[in-house]
Protein backbone atom coordinates (compact mmCIF):
# COMPACT_ATOMS: atom_id res chain seq x y z
CA UNK A 1 0.00 0.00 0.00
CA UNK A 2 1.53 3.47 -0.07
CA UNK A 3 2.21 5.94 2.48
CA UNK A 4 -0.53 8.27 0.37
CA UNK A 5 -2.81 5.69 0.93
CA UNK A 6 -3.22 5.22 4.34
CA UNK A 7 -4.85 6.75 7.42
CA UNK A 8 -4.01 6.82 10.78
CA UNK A 9 -5.78 7.49 13.24
CA UNK A 10 -4.74 9.64 15.60
CA UNK A 11 -4.86 7.92 19.48
CA UNK A 12 -3.32 9.30 22.78
CA UNK A 13 -3.65 9.20 26.83
CA UNK A 14 -6.55 10.98 27.54
CA UNK A 15 -7.03 12.40 24.03
CA UNK A 16 -10.37 14.12 23.78
CA UNK A 17 -12.96 13.82 20.73
CA UNK A 18 -13.90 17.16 20.00
CA UNK A 19 -17.14 17.75 18.49
CA UNK A 20 -19.25 19.91 16.77
CA UNK A 21 -23.31 20.46 17.45
CA UNK A 22 -25.06 17.19 16.67
CA UNK A 23 -21.38 15.27 16.47
CA UNK A 24 -20.54 17.51 13.31
CA UNK A 25 -17.06 18.73 13.76
CA UNK A 26 -16.30 22.27 12.92
CA UNK A 27 -13.54 22.89 10.80
CA UNK A 28 -12.34 26.61 10.60
CA UNK A 29 -9.94 26.77 7.62
CA UNK A 30 -7.83 30.39 6.94
CA UNK A 31 -7.41 32.01 3.59
CA UNK A 32 -4.84 34.98 3.47
CA UNK A 33 -3.52 35.24 -0.04
CA UNK A 34 -3.75 33.29 -3.56
CA UNK A 35 -1.14 30.50 -2.97
CA UNK A 36 -3.46 29.71 0.29
CA UNK A 37 -6.43 29.57 -1.69
CA UNK A 38 -4.58 27.18 -4.33
CA UNK A 39 -3.36 25.05 -1.77
CA UNK A 40 -6.58 24.54 0.31
CA UNK A 41 -9.25 24.48 -1.72
CA UNK A 42 -9.80 21.11 -2.80
CA UNK A 43 -9.36 20.60 1.22
CA UNK A 44 -12.62 23.32 1.50
CA UNK A 45 -14.41 21.47 -0.87
CA UNK A 46 -14.13 17.90 0.56
CA UNK A 47 -14.77 19.73 4.19
CA UNK A 48 -17.64 21.28 2.82
CA UNK A 49 -18.97 17.76 1.22
CA UNK A 50 -18.41 15.79 4.16
CA UNK A 51 -21.58 14.71 6.20
CA UNK A 52 -19.55 14.45 9.57
CA UNK A 53 -17.53 18.09 9.09
CA UNK A 54 -18.91 21.73 9.12
CA UNK A 55 -16.87 24.16 7.00
CA UNK A 56 -15.98 27.61 8.55
CA UNK A 57 -13.89 29.84 5.89
CA UNK A 58 -12.01 33.18 7.30
CA UNK A 59 -10.45 35.16 4.69
CA UNK A 60 -7.88 38.10 5.89
CA UNK A 61 -4.44 39.71 5.11
CA UNK A 62 -4.09 39.84 1.42
CA UNK A 63 -7.11 37.64 -0.08
CA UNK A 64 -8.88 41.03 0.79
CA UNK A 65 -6.79 43.68 -0.93
CA UNK A 66 -7.08 45.09 -4.70
CA UNK A 67 -3.33 44.86 -5.54
CA UNK A 68 -3.22 41.30 -4.87
CA UNK A 69 -5.99 40.22 -6.82
CA UNK A 70 -9.14 40.36 -4.86
CA UNK A 71 -8.77 36.77 -3.93
CA UNK A 72 -12.13 37.26 -1.56
CA UNK A 73 -13.85 37.45 -4.86
CA UNK A 74 -12.85 34.40 -6.75
CA UNK A 75 -13.75 32.73 -3.14
CA UNK A 76 -17.10 33.84 -3.59
CA UNK A 77 -17.50 33.15 -7.39
CA UNK A 78 -16.40 29.15 -6.08
CA UNK A 79 -19.36 28.87 -4.00
CA UNK A 80 -17.73 29.43 -1.16
CA UNK A 81 -19.16 32.13 1.51
CA UNK A 82 -16.58 33.65 4.21
CA UNK A 83 -17.99 33.03 7.97
CA UNK A 84 -15.54 36.01 8.70
CA UNK A 85 -13.13 38.57 6.98
CA UNK A 86 -9.94 39.84 9.03
CA UNK A 87 -8.48 43.24 7.80
CA UNK A 88 -4.75 42.67 9.43
CA UNK A 89 -2.19 43.87 6.58
CA UNK A 90 0.35 47.24 8.02
CA UNK A 91 0.85 48.95 4.61
CA UNK A 92 4.69 48.97 4.00
CA UNK A 93 5.69 45.60 3.02
CA UNK A 94 9.10 45.94 4.85
CA UNK A 95 10.25 43.97 8.00
CA UNK A 96 8.71 45.89 10.47
CA UNK A 97 5.62 46.15 8.85
CA UNK A 98 5.48 42.58 8.07
CA UNK A 99 5.74 41.77 12.04
CA UNK A 100 3.11 44.59 13.23
CA UNK A 101 0.70 42.69 10.19
CA UNK A 102 1.91 39.03 12.53
CA UNK A 103 0.39 40.78 15.09
CA UNK A 104 -2.54 41.98 13.91
CA UNK A 105 -3.18 38.69 12.63
CA UNK A 106 -3.14 37.09 15.81
CA UNK A 107 -5.26 39.93 17.38
CA UNK A 108 -8.05 39.96 14.79
CA UNK A 109 -8.02 35.95 14.67
CA UNK A 110 -8.36 35.34 18.19
CA UNK A 111 -11.92 37.74 18.17
CA UNK A 112 -13.43 35.45 15.21
CA UNK A 113 -11.97 32.47 16.69
CA UNK A 114 -13.86 33.18 19.85
CA UNK A 115 -17.04 34.24 17.78
CA UNK A 116 -16.74 30.75 15.88
CA UNK A 117 -15.87 28.34 18.48
CA UNK A 118 -14.52 25.83 15.69
CA UNK A 119 -13.05 22.30 16.82
CA UNK A 120 -10.15 22.43 14.87
CA UNK A 121 -8.54 25.40 12.95
CA UNK A 122 -6.57 24.58 10.09
CA UNK A 123 -3.88 26.22 8.42
CA UNK A 124 -1.69 26.29 5.90
CA UNK A 125 2.43 26.05 4.72
CA UNK A 126 4.82 28.82 6.02
CA UNK A 127 3.75 32.36 5.58
CA UNK A 128 3.64 35.30 8.30
CA UNK A 129 -0.42 34.92 8.17
CA UNK A 130 -0.05 31.15 8.99
CA UNK A 131 2.20 31.92 11.93
CA UNK A 132 -0.68 34.36 13.14
CA UNK A 133 -3.07 31.80 12.51
CA UNK A 134 -1.19 29.16 14.49
CA UNK A 135 -0.32 31.09 17.66
CA UNK A 136 -4.27 32.88 18.33
CA UNK A 137 -5.22 29.31 18.04
CA UNK A 138 -2.76 27.43 20.09
CA UNK A 139 -3.68 29.63 23.06
CA UNK A 140 -6.91 30.05 22.74
CA UNK A 141 -6.85 25.60 23.35
CA UNK A 142 -8.29 25.18 19.91
CA UNK A 143 -6.82 22.08 18.05
CA UNK A 144 -4.27 23.31 15.20
CA UNK A 145 -3.91 21.58 11.60
CA UNK A 146 -1.14 22.04 9.26
CA UNK A 147 -0.82 21.16 5.94
CA UNK A 148 2.96 21.14 4.36
CA UNK A 149 5.13 21.29 7.41
CA UNK A 150 8.39 19.44 7.61
CA UNK A 151 9.83 21.12 3.92
CA UNK A 152 12.92 22.64 3.58
CA UNK A 153 13.27 26.33 1.60
CA UNK A 154 15.25 29.26 2.12
CA UNK A 155 13.68 32.95 3.62
CA UNK A 156 12.28 33.12 6.66
CA UNK A 157 9.48 30.97 5.55
CA UNK A 158 12.07 27.83 6.85
CA UNK A 159 11.82 29.21 10.72
CA UNK A 160 7.81 29.82 10.06
CA UNK A 161 6.76 26.48 9.18
CA UNK A 162 8.83 24.69 11.37
CA UNK A 163 7.59 26.79 14.23
CA UNK A 164 4.02 26.24 13.20
CA UNK A 165 4.74 22.51 12.94
CA UNK A 166 5.95 22.68 16.53
CA UNK A 167 2.34 24.56 17.57
CA UNK A 168 0.11 21.86 15.81
CA UNK A 169 -1.89 18.91 16.93
CA UNK A 170 -2.02 17.42 13.26
CA UNK A 171 0.18 17.46 10.46
CA UNK A 172 -0.56 16.76 6.62
CA UNK A 173 3.28 16.65 4.74
CA UNK A 174 3.15 16.56 1.08
CA UNK A 175 6.11 14.12 0.73
CA UNK A 176 8.04 11.18 2.42
CA UNK A 177 10.91 13.55 3.23
CA UNK A 178 8.95 16.23 4.80
CA UNK A 179 6.65 13.63 6.96
CA UNK A 180 9.86 11.96 8.41
CA UNK A 181 11.32 15.55 9.33
CA UNK A 182 7.85 16.56 11.04
CA UNK A 183 8.77 13.25 13.12
CA UNK A 184 12.06 14.23 13.56
CA UNK A 185 11.20 17.11 14.67
CA UNK A 186 9.64 15.24 17.96
CA UNK A 187 6.07 15.05 16.82
CA UNK A 188 3.99 11.99 17.73
CA UNK A 189 3.94 9.87 14.06
CA UNK A 190 0.46 8.87 14.60
CA UNK A 191 -0.40 12.55 14.17
CA UNK A 192 1.58 12.74 10.68
CA UNK A 193 -0.64 11.97 7.68
CA UNK A 194 1.16 11.77 4.44
CA UNK A 195 -1.42 13.46 2.20
CA UNK A 196 0.65 15.03 -0.37
CA UNK A 197 -0.28 18.88 -1.53
CA UNK A 198 -3.68 19.50 -2.01
CA UNK A 199 -2.91 22.25 -4.94
CA UNK A 200 -2.30 19.18 -7.22
CA UNK A 201 -5.85 18.13 -6.82
CA UNK A 202 -6.84 20.90 -9.08
CA UNK A 203 -4.32 20.07 -11.74
CA UNK A 204 -6.36 16.19 -11.76
CA UNK A 205 -9.89 17.62 -11.09
CA UNK A 206 -9.72 20.25 -14.14
CA UNK A 207 -9.57 20.81 -17.99
CA UNK A 208 -6.40 22.30 -18.63
CA UNK A 209 -6.77 23.60 -21.82
CA UNK A 210 -6.05 27.34 -22.55
CA UNK A 211 -8.56 29.17 -23.49
CA UNK A 212 -7.96 32.73 -25.16
CA UNK A 213 -9.79 34.56 -22.88
CA UNK A 214 -7.94 33.32 -20.16
CA UNK A 215 -5.38 35.92 -21.03
CA UNK A 216 -7.54 38.65 -22.18
CA UNK A 217 -6.03 41.86 -22.42
CA UNK A 218 -8.45 43.73 -20.21
CA UNK A 219 -6.92 41.68 -17.38
CA UNK A 220 -3.68 43.30 -16.79
CA UNK A 221 -1.75 45.75 -19.01
CA UNK A 222 0.45 45.10 -21.78
CA UNK A 223 0.69 43.82 -25.41
CA UNK A 224 -1.76 40.97 -26.06
CA UNK A 225 -0.51 36.93 -25.43
CA UNK A 226 -1.35 35.26 -28.11
CA UNK A 227 -2.29 31.95 -26.82
CA UNK A 228 -1.36 29.88 -29.76
CA UNK A 229 2.22 30.81 -29.65
CA UNK A 230 4.85 29.89 -26.98
CA UNK A 231 5.25 32.10 -23.61
CA UNK A 232 7.27 31.98 -20.37
CA UNK A 233 5.65 32.46 -17.34
CA UNK A 234 7.44 34.64 -14.36
CA UNK A 235 6.38 34.71 -10.53
CA UNK A 236 9.20 36.24 -8.57
CA UNK A 237 8.69 37.49 -4.51
CA UNK A 238 10.68 39.15 -2.11
CA UNK A 239 12.98 37.74 -0.46
CA UNK A 240 12.48 38.45 3.04
CA UNK A 241 16.04 37.51 4.73
CA UNK A 242 17.56 39.59 1.58
CA UNK A 243 15.42 42.85 2.22
CA UNK A 244 16.45 45.46 0.17
CA UNK A 245 17.57 43.47 -2.61
CA UNK A 246 14.54 43.05 -4.45
CA UNK A 247 15.22 45.78 -6.88
CA UNK A 248 18.17 44.85 -8.22
CA UNK A 249 17.49 40.87 -8.12
CA UNK A 250 14.12 41.53 -10.06
CA UNK A 251 15.80 44.01 -12.86
CA UNK A 252 18.29 41.27 -13.48
CA UNK A 253 15.66 38.86 -13.93
CA UNK A 254 13.59 41.73 -16.19
CA UNK A 255 16.59 42.10 -18.78
CA UNK A 256 17.27 38.00 -18.83
CA UNK A 257 13.77 38.03 -19.69
CA UNK A 258 14.18 40.45 -22.21
CA UNK A 259 17.03 39.16 -23.78
CA UNK A 260 15.20 35.79 -24.70
CA UNK A 261 12.32 38.18 -26.63
CA UNK A 262 9.55 35.70 -26.13
CA UNK A 263 6.26 36.67 -25.21
CA UNK A 264 6.10 36.68 -21.16
CA UNK A 265 2.94 36.40 -18.92
CA UNK A 266 4.33 37.99 -15.60
CA UNK A 267 2.85 37.87 -12.81
CA UNK A 268 2.48 40.62 -9.62
CA UNK A 269 4.77 39.29 -6.17
CA UNK A 270 3.00 38.84 -2.98
CA UNK A 271 2.72 41.36 0.19
CA UNK A 272 6.11 39.85 1.91
CA UNK A 273 8.78 42.45 2.89
CA UNK A 274 10.39 43.32 0.08
CA UNK A 275 7.35 43.91 -2.56
CA UNK A 276 7.29 47.33 -3.02
CA UNK A 277 11.17 47.17 -3.88
CA UNK A 278 9.85 44.13 -6.76
CA UNK A 279 6.91 46.30 -8.06
CA UNK A 280 8.92 49.39 -8.51
CA UNK A 281 11.12 47.51 -10.25
CA UNK A 282 8.03 45.92 -12.92
CA UNK A 283 6.91 49.50 -12.83
CA UNK A 284 9.84 51.00 -14.32
CA UNK A 285 10.44 48.54 -16.75
CA UNK A 286 6.86 48.96 -17.88
CA UNK A 287 7.41 52.69 -18.23
CA UNK A 288 10.59 52.58 -19.96
CA UNK A 289 9.92 49.89 -22.04
CA UNK A 290 6.36 50.05 -23.59
CA UNK A 291 7.21 48.15 -26.52
CA UNK A 292 8.29 44.85 -24.44
CA UNK A 293 6.62 41.90 -25.34
CA UNK A 294 5.76 41.23 -21.46
CA UNK A 295 2.13 41.36 -19.93
CA UNK A 296 1.74 41.96 -16.52
CA UNK A 297 -1.32 40.73 -14.24
CA UNK A 298 -2.10 41.18 -10.73
CA UNK A 299 -3.66 37.45 -10.50
CA UNK A 300 -5.57 34.40 -11.57
CA UNK A 301 -8.22 31.92 -10.43
CA UNK A 302 -6.87 28.94 -9.52
CA UNK A 303 -7.68 26.73 -12.23
CA UNK A 304 -6.45 29.56 -15.12
CA UNK A 305 -3.44 29.44 -13.19
CA UNK A 306 -2.99 25.98 -13.41
CA UNK A 307 -4.16 26.05 -17.26
CA UNK A 308 -1.27 29.19 -17.75
CA UNK A 309 1.24 26.78 -16.17
CA UNK A 310 0.67 23.60 -18.13
CA UNK A 311 1.09 25.36 -21.07
CA UNK A 312 3.61 27.41 -20.73
CA UNK A 313 7.24 27.11 -22.53
CA UNK A 314 8.77 27.84 -19.07
CA UNK A 315 8.10 28.61 -15.85
CA UNK A 316 10.85 31.83 -14.23
CA UNK A 317 11.05 32.80 -10.88
CA UNK A 318 10.92 31.79 -7.43
CA UNK A 319 7.50 30.44 -6.98
CA UNK A 320 7.25 27.02 -5.19
CA UNK A 321 4.27 26.25 -7.92
CA UNK A 322 7.53 25.73 -10.26
CA UNK A 323 8.34 23.15 -8.24
CA UNK A 324 5.58 21.69 -6.99
CA UNK A 325 2.46 21.58 -9.86
CA UNK A 326 5.01 21.99 -12.44
CA UNK A 327 6.73 18.92 -11.22
CA UNK A 328 3.24 17.01 -11.81
CA UNK A 329 2.82 18.61 -15.01
CA UNK A 330 6.85 18.38 -16.51
CA UNK A 331 7.01 22.08 -16.99
CA UNK A 332 9.96 23.47 -17.42
CA UNK A 333 11.29 25.72 -14.69
CA UNK A 334 14.08 27.74 -14.07
CA UNK A 335 14.50 28.60 -9.93
CA UNK A 336 16.01 31.99 -9.38
CA UNK A 337 18.13 32.66 -5.92
CA UNK A 338 17.16 31.06 -2.94
CA UNK A 339 13.59 31.76 -1.67
CA UNK A 340 13.33 27.58 -2.14
CA UNK A 341 16.62 26.31 -1.54
CA UNK A 342 16.98 23.41 -0.19
CA UNK A 343 13.17 22.18 -0.96
CA UNK A 344 12.47 18.67 -2.93
CA UNK A 345 12.18 19.35 -7.08
CA UNK A 346 12.24 16.78 -9.74
CA UNK A 347 14.44 16.78 -12.39
CA UNK A 348 11.96 19.87 -13.98
CA UNK A 349 13.50 22.62 -12.20
CA UNK A 350 17.21 23.84 -13.25
CA UNK A 351 18.58 26.94 -10.47
CA UNK A 352 19.91 29.81 -11.63
CA UNK A 353 21.51 32.62 -9.26
CA UNK A 354 20.01 36.32 -9.64
CA UNK A 355 22.92 37.67 -12.51
CA UNK A 356 20.74 37.61 -15.46
CA UNK A 357 23.82 35.68 -17.40
CA UNK A 358 23.07 33.20 -15.46
CA UNK A 359 19.06 32.91 -15.37
CA UNK A 360 19.19 33.66 -19.74
CA UNK A 361 21.50 30.19 -19.86
CA UNK A 362 18.91 28.43 -17.69
CA UNK A 363 16.14 29.14 -19.99
CA UNK A 364 17.61 28.81 -23.17
CA UNK A 365 18.18 25.18 -21.62
CA UNK A 366 14.60 24.55 -20.85
CA UNK A 367 12.63 26.38 -23.86
CA UNK A 368 12.20 24.14 -26.37
CA UNK A 369 12.71 21.14 -24.02
CA UNK A 370 9.13 20.11 -24.22
CA UNK A 371 7.33 18.21 -21.34
CA UNK A 372 9.34 16.35 -18.67
CA UNK A 373 8.22 13.30 -16.96
CA UNK A 374 5.05 13.90 -14.36
CA UNK A 375 5.85 13.65 -11.07
CA UNK A 376 4.25 12.86 -7.99
CA UNK A 377 6.37 13.78 -5.77
CA UNK A 378 4.19 16.21 -4.04
CA UNK A 379 1.50 14.53 -4.77
CA UNK A 380 -1.49 12.30 -6.58
CA UNK A 381 -4.40 14.78 -6.93
CA UNK A 382 -6.21 12.81 -3.76
CA UNK A 383 -5.24 14.85 -0.98
CA UNK A 384 -8.07 16.91 -0.42
CA UNK A 385 -10.28 14.27 0.49
CA UNK A 386 -7.41 12.43 2.83
CA UNK A 387 -7.39 15.33 4.74
CA UNK A 388 -11.18 15.71 5.40
CA UNK A 389 -11.44 12.10 6.24
CA UNK A 390 -8.72 12.65 9.11
CA UNK A 391 -9.93 15.92 10.61
CA UNK A 392 -13.50 13.57 10.61
CA UNK A 393 -12.10 11.01 12.27
CA UNK A 394 -8.72 12.13 14.25
CA UNK A 395 -9.08 12.09 18.33
CA UNK A 396 -6.48 15.09 19.35
CA UNK A 397 -4.96 15.37 22.60
CA UNK A 398 -4.63 19.42 22.91
CA UNK A 399 -1.56 18.73 25.60
CA UNK A 400 1.23 18.64 23.59
CA UNK A 401 4.84 16.72 23.95
CA UNK A 402 8.57 15.40 22.48
CA UNK A 403 7.46 11.88 21.22
CA UNK A 404 11.11 11.14 21.65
Amino acid sequence: MSPLDSSVAVKANDARRLNGDGGVRKICIVVNSRANYARIKSVMRAVQRHNSLELQLIVGASALLYRYGNVIDLIRADGFEPSAVVYSIVEGENPTTMAKSTGMGIIELSTQFENLRPDIVLTVADRFETMATAIAASYMNIPLAHTQGGEVTGSIDESVRHAVTKLAHLHFPATELARDNVVRMGEDPATVHLTGCPAIDLLVDNDLILKPDMLNHAKGVGPSVDPDAPYLMVLQHPVTTEYGNGFDQIGETLSAVDRIGMQTVWLWPNVDAGSDDVSKGLRMYREQNPQANVHFYRNFPAEDYACLLNNAACIVGNSSSALREGAFLGVPAVNVGTRQQGRERASNVADATYEAASIENALRGQIGKGRYPRSTLFGDGQSGQRVASVLADAVINIQKRLAY
